[in-house]
């Protein structure tokens, strides 16, 4: 009997070790926040990857994808398929804290080059899809509706101590979304509304809130905003000449809008440093029906005051 009781206890001892084994390790990975970033492809540019052992990333580029090359294929691992040729997913395969490069290769010879960071701690937040997107030019019709400049404003608060870059962009980006979410806005278009809210400009970079709303009696898909600087062609030229300008990153509360509903977001781009004065800066958006017919509102070259925050 006595030796049937030493067995029990030691029983119960091995599997409360285990119970508190397991509730550690959960304590030690919690969830990830969850982030979908849109960046211009630029072969200049190396991208940052965020992953986390657990999870997996998956970056979509414009075109089909000839080959991937891992820098540390110990630590990480890449899939790619034929049957989705626009993608390559990522994940870590190792616990620890790791970072190497990657580069991928599309068959028409463009190279994309990322960095690679998997967070052992779970603080950071996790890619969990990385688009890239193309810029284009296009032709717009002398005939847009005027437009109204919105006013601007910098967002020049100073960081509290110990707050990182990073941390301070995103908080200046979340503010600026949700002002604009609590404004009435001035709206141009007819079906497709635009609205262009305030901007602040730092380190040749812009950053611009807007508002879309769905005036007509059908569902929308918007694509991504784009950002374009006009010019006239010609002296009472009936085409106006559009030269493109990469988006950085942006943001949209929704991407699928009822007829009467409307989303908020923002943008980031990289402000060309001079301009003609015949020529404008416009924030473009369209939806997936109507891309040839898109909407237009101007965006102030020079804010009222500069950002310094960033």
């Amino acid at each position: 009997m006595k030796l049937a009781m030493n067995v029990c206890f030691s029983l119960l001892h091995v599997l409360a070790g285990i119970f508190l084994t397991a509730q550690g390790g959960f304590a030690q990975t919690p969830s990830a926040k969850a982030q979908i970033v849109f960046l211009t492809l630029n072969a200049r540019a190396v991208s940052i990857l965020h992953l986390r052992k657990g999870y997996v990333t998956s970056v979509r580029l414009p075109e089909e994808i000839s080959s991937v090359v891992l820098g540390d294929p110990s630590a990480f691992k890449a899939e790619h398929s034929e049957a989705e040729p626009q993608l390559v997913f990522f994940k870590p395969i190792t616990g620890k804290a790791a970072e190497t490069n990657a580069l991928i290769t599309t068959r028409t010879g463009h190279e994309v080059s990322l960095s690679l960071i998997s967070d052992s701690r779970g603080t950071e937040p996790v890619d969990y899809v990385l688009e890239y997107l193309v810029a284009r030019s296009v032709l717009i019709g002398s005939d847009a509706p005027g437009f109204v400049i919105a006013e601007t404003k910098g967002l020049n608060q100073p960081a509290e101590p110990g707050e990182s870059e990073s941390k301070l962009v995103e908080n200046n980006l979340q503010r600026l979304l949700r002002e604009q979410q609590a404004q009435d806005r001035h709206w141009q278009g007819k079906d497709l509304k635009l609205s262009v809210g305030k901007s602040f400009y730092s380190r040749s970079e812009m950053t611009v809130a807007f508002s879309v709303r769905n005036s007509s009696s059908e569902a929308i898909e918007l694509l991504p905003p784009q950002v374009q600087l006009t010019r006239q062609a010609k002296k009472k030229s009936p085409v106006v000449k559009a030269e493109q300008i990469p988006v950085k990153f942006f943001r949209l509360t929704s991407t699928n809008l009822q007829p009467g509903a409307r989303a908020d977001g923002v943008l980031v781009f990289e402000r060309p440093s001079f301009k003609e004065s015949q020529e404008r800066l416009f924030l473009q958006i369209a939806h997936a029906e109507q891309v040839d017919r898109p909407t237009l509102a101007a965006i102030a070259f020079v804010p009222q005051t500069k950002g310094d925050s960033r």
